[in-house]
């Protein structure tokens, strides 16, 4: 086993690939997981992304890693990209993320090194396994949102989008400029890198949850996950409007991906009232006065009531911000139907803003609530007649 171990160390060495570790206010497990992968490596980069414990002095204990330190925490994002600086300008072509609170595993190390001499140019995900006892469930519903969001930006099918235990070829990433520095990040480095061409791999891996009295978490769910659903809603609008006609009219769209994408919009195995519905209910949820939450209340009715998820999301892009104006002159003017005398009425030459809106609030709720039915039924309807005249496309 010792020999082994040698092996793998100079195998690191061989393909320039060093072992990330971004740390905040982990100090029960950080300790462990370090001596855990330093039986496989001894390219050790660890970013200790301004922890308040015992962090510091625990990390003085380890002469062999290279330690990126700084006094204000700025996020999981931050680090890694810290950490993807530091492995470029000590030679390495490669990283691979371990999480430090200890729900990793070195001995799955090997699999990664053995998986990118495969897939030398791709993203290389560590798949955990959902199903095992122990699985948090917002972690389960979290890891199926994510993996729905991403397909439907890139196309592509993965099986877990939120692992952080990852490789990265950080010298195909190092021309982007990647903007988010929280747990953001994490979604913004695979989306974009599939954007710019780079591949996608997964290895399986094990994963270990500690009892929730011991578990240390960092993920603020309110505040993380509204900052990723922005973050997502801002990939579909651009995959959608700029992404997907660029593959298609450039030629350099994957055939695999696009197949996929549009199998899923033209699924056979939808009905045409679904399909209708699918648009129909997605144009009401982005028009319907709930702004902020509407993608993520529509994906949400979308998985409960199996409509065509894909479809949902793109109709409900009705509200992107240059229709968002007409929408609200339109609900506004809406409104006035059960207003009576007490309507007001605006031009929609002046300025549409939301605090004029706020002034006329019953009427613009109201409106919007009504003109969401009538735009859903009507596009819904105008689908269902669309798909009974024309042929559907061969997928």
């Amino acid at each position: 086993m010792a020999m082994a171990l040698e092996e793998f160390v100079s195998q690191f060495k061989k393909l320039k690939v060093a072992v990330l570790i971004p740390t905040y206010n982990n100090e029960q497990t950080l300790a462990g997981v370090i001596r855990d992968v330093q039986e496989y490596s001894d390219d050790i980069i660890v970013v200790n992304d301004g922890s308040t414990d015992s962090t510091a002095d625990l990390l003085k204990k380890f002469q062999r890693i290279s330690l990126v330190s700084y006094a204000v925490n700025r996020g999981k994002g931050y680090a890694l990209r810290k950490g993807f600086q530091r492995a470029l300008d000590l030679g390495y072509d490669y990283v691979i993320s371990i999480d430090s609170d200890g729900q990793h595993y070195a001995e799955d190390l090997p699999k990664f090194l053995s998986a990118v001499q495969v897939h030398p140019s791709a993203i290389i995900m560590g798949v955990r396994n959902m199903e095992q006892a122990g699985v948090p469930g917002k972690s389960s519903f979290g890891h199926k949102f994510s993996n729905f969001w991403f397909w439907v930006e890139t196309g592509i099918k993965m099986n877990d989008t939120q692992s952080g235990y990852r490789l990265y070829p950080i010298r195909l990433l190092s021309g982007t400029t990647f903007i988010t520095r929280k747990f953001e990040f994490e979604i913004e480095v695979m989306v974009r890198s599939v954007w710019n061409g780079v591949d996608m791999a997964e290895v399986p891996i094990k994963v270990f949850y500690a009892s929730k009295e011991d578990r240390v978490s960092h993920f603020r769910p309110f505040q993380d996950f509204t900052r990723i659903t922005i973050l997502n809603t801002v990939f579909v609008i651009v995959a959608v409007l700029y992404i997907k006609p660029r593959d298609f009219l450039i030629g350099k769209k994957k055939g695999k991906s696009w197949s996929s994408l549009k199998k899923q919009l033209f699924h056979p195995n939808d009905s045409h009232f679904i399909k209708a519905l699918s648009v129909g209910f997605g144009v009401f949820m982005g028009i319907v006065p709930i702004w902020g939450f509407q993608l993520i209340v529509a994906i949400g009715l979308a998985f409960a009531f199996r409509l065509n998820k894909a479809l949902v999301i793109i109709a409900a892009n009705i509200s992107i911000p240059p229709m968002i104006p007409v929408i609200l002159f339109l609900s506004h003017l809406t409104g006035a139907l059960w207003m009576g005398d007490r309507a007001r009425f605006i031009s929609f030459h002046d300025p549409i803003t939301l605090e004029m809106v706020g002034n006329n609030s019953v009427q613009y709720v109201l409106g919007a609530i009504t003109f969401a039915i009538i735009a859903g039924s009507l596009s819904g309807t105008f689908t269902y007649l669309g798909l009974k005249i024309f042929k559907q496309p061969k997928v």
